[in-house]
């Protein structure tokens, strides 16, 4: 699918910020305008940007209900009631466990944490799970990621004689559960300046004010916060304000003292030489975190984040990267089924939404499948299967842009549950709303989206020319650095590059292209990958020049150590759709 380039040059008044940025900082030109680029308008943001501090971090006393959640806590380790920590069963919600555990088990004996069965009992606060923690005696309940919605789940706590404390990051309805603290910055009318954390940030904010509360020193909490900045990349929340800090502290303890279970899995996953960054995340850590709870339990993960022993690690980390093989097997053979009914559409130029079903498909992988479609078809995707109990469960991603959580609330009315953000949700829905929903779901999508919308859109921070990737350049970007939703790592266009030999073909399915690019007879040479863009080779082994957009990123291969250009596009005359890259 080729992309639409944007470039949109700063005005005149940014331009001039940029020139004074670079003067304080001793920046490139280049590089401060691309922190314009990202919002930064003054002396003082900049510093924040460039150098994040913990002292930065919000005062979690501004969130509603904080100083009704830590006497609570206050009370239960005072009385030594017994605590029992839960939390929904994907990366968010286990690392968000794992921390809360690991902070507590300082401090107290009386705890115990609780993973639901994604099978058996769904996402969110279980009965079974409340049933249980009546039946052993625990009086205190700390959701987490989860329970902003579960009224009923609540008040039937609560009338068995268990509090609950709900620390969640979703968007909540106008009614509120009838806990003792509901802890979300997005609840309406919250002063808390900073809506965007992930269910373990939420998590990390109640420690951090029982911790000023009791005047416990911050380093035990913020030596745990390599698991936050899991869950920060993982969930894809923004990498602005809050979460940025946190992500960029918690990669440092990652590449230099991750926990024990952490680094198991860093290993297994084949990261052990490499400096880690949120991408690694994305697709190698976060998946084998996912895979217990998608395939069998999600509590063997919290087992392995939590233990202290590098052998028991080291086995239990190959025991889920086991899980994440299965998991691979099953996500790659539903999603070629998938991929053959929306291919089978005849009307897929006018479709706006993608929705899928098939009561055969794995429960567990369905979110995985609906963002591989959102991302080849650019479309907002919802993949729907069968649960055991014979209802509906789906899980719905979404394009840049548009909301997929407003999307489901058209259709509340016939939805047994739903939840999530802007742009991931599931639900659950009973088979005789099928066909309402999926008639809800196209009309609403119908009306707000256009062709334009569907177009997948790349904004270009800069053109370059290939001599000014210097040294220099590449130091103060990854001072930018972390990257991720919100602050999009550095996206450069250069144009009239030759390939200078002939390209050839890479991968496992031979369908990327490993390039040596540079202006016609000139020097300096890059390496170049262009991923998924294999259809290309014949045009471009022509001699033809041509423009491409690309990232900059280090590679180490077989101990050596350089550059690659990662393509994201290419023009090339000859192209269907070929246009002028640049579009002020």
């Amino acid at each position: 699918m080729e992309l639409d380039w944007k470039y949109n040059p700063l005005e005149a008044e940014e331009k001039e910020l940029a020139r004074n940025l670079a003067v304080q900082a001793k920046l490139l030109p280049q590089v401060a305008e691309m922190i314009v680029k990202r919002g930064v308008r003054d002396g003082e943001a900049l510093t924040r940007y460039l150098t994040p501090s913990l002292k930065d971090l919000h005062d979690p006393f501004l969130m509603p209900d904080m100083d009704k959640a830590v006497a609570r806590l206050n009370k239960a380790i005072g009385n030594k009631e017994k605590i029992l920590i839960y939390g929904d069963y994907d990366v968010d919600g286990i690392t968000a466990v794992t921390l809360v555990h690991m902070y507590l088990r300082y401090i107290t004996t009386s705890i115990d944490y609780y993973i639901p069965d994604r099978y058996e009992e769904g996402s969110g606060i279980s009965k079974q799970a409340i049933e249980y923690a009546h039946s052993e005696g625990f009086t205190l309940f700390i959701a987490l990621d989860c329970g902003t919605k579960a009224n009923d789940m609540v008040a039937y706590a609560k009338s068995l004689g268990i509090d609950f404390i709900i620390c969640d990051h979703h968007v909540p309805d106008s009614d509120l559960p009838e806990a003792v603290a509901n802890l979300n910055p997005k609840l309406p009318g919250s002063p808390y300046p900073f809506k965007e954390l992930s269910g373990c940030g939420v998590g990390y904010k109640l420690l951090q004010a029982f911790g000023h509360n009791n005047g416990t020193d911050q380093r035990l909490l913020e030596g745990m916060l390599d698991l936050v900045a899991v869950s920060i990349a993982a969930d894809l929340v923004p990498l602005e304000g809050e979460n940025r800090t946190l992500a960029y502290f918690g990669l440092k303890k990652l590449n230099h003292r991750p926990s024990v279970g952490l680094k198991g899995i860093i290993n297994v996953s084949g990261l052990g030489s490499k400096q880690l960054d949120i991408t690694d995340i994305i697709f190698k850590i976060g998946p084998r975190i996912n895979a217990s709870g998608r395939v069998q339990s999600g509590r063997e993960s919290v087992d392995l984040l939590l233990t202290r022993d590098a052998q028991e690690a080291k086995e239990m980390s190959h025991h889920i990267d086991e899980y994440n093989n299965q998991r691979r097997l099953i996500d790659h053979s539903i999603t070629q089924e998938a991929n053959e009914i929306v291919e089978s559409f005849t009307d897929m130029q006018d479709r706006k939404i993608i929705i899928v079903y098939d009561p055969s498909w794995h429960n567990g992988v369905i979110g995985i499948v609906a963002s591989r479609l959102s991302e080849k078809y650019n479309r907002p995707t919802i993949v729907l299967t069968d649960t055991q109990d014979g209802m509906i469960n789906g899980s719905a991603r979404s394009v840049m842009g548009y909301d997929i959580h407003r999307l489901l609330e058209e259709s509340k009315d016939i939805l047994e549950n739903f939840g999530g953000h802007p742009y991931a949700a599931g639900l659950t829905i009973r088979k005789k709303h099928l066909h309402q929903f999926i008639k809800n779901s196209t009309e609403m999508a119908d009306r707000e989206l256009t062709v334009e919308d569907l177009t997948p859109k790349h904004e270009i921070d800069m053109q370059l020319e290939l001599q000014e990737i210097s040294p220099t350049l590449r130091r103060q970007i990854k001072r930018m650095a972390p990257f991720g939703p919100g602050n999009e790592k550095p996206l450069f266009c250069t144009t009239g590059v030759v390939s200078v030999t002939p390209p050839r073909l890479m991968g496992y399915k031979k369908s990327h292209l490993r390039l040596m690019v540079s202006k016609p007879n000139e020097m300096p040479i890059y390496q170049a990958v262009a991923y998924n863009q294999a259809e290309l080779l014949p045009l471009i082994a022509k001699g033809k020049p041509f423009d491409i957009l690309y990232t900059i990123e280090e590679f180490y291969r077989q101990g050596k150590h350089g550059i690659q250009l990662n393509i994201q596009d290419i023009h090339i005359d000859g192209r269907d759709g070929y246009e002028a890259p640049i579009k002020e």
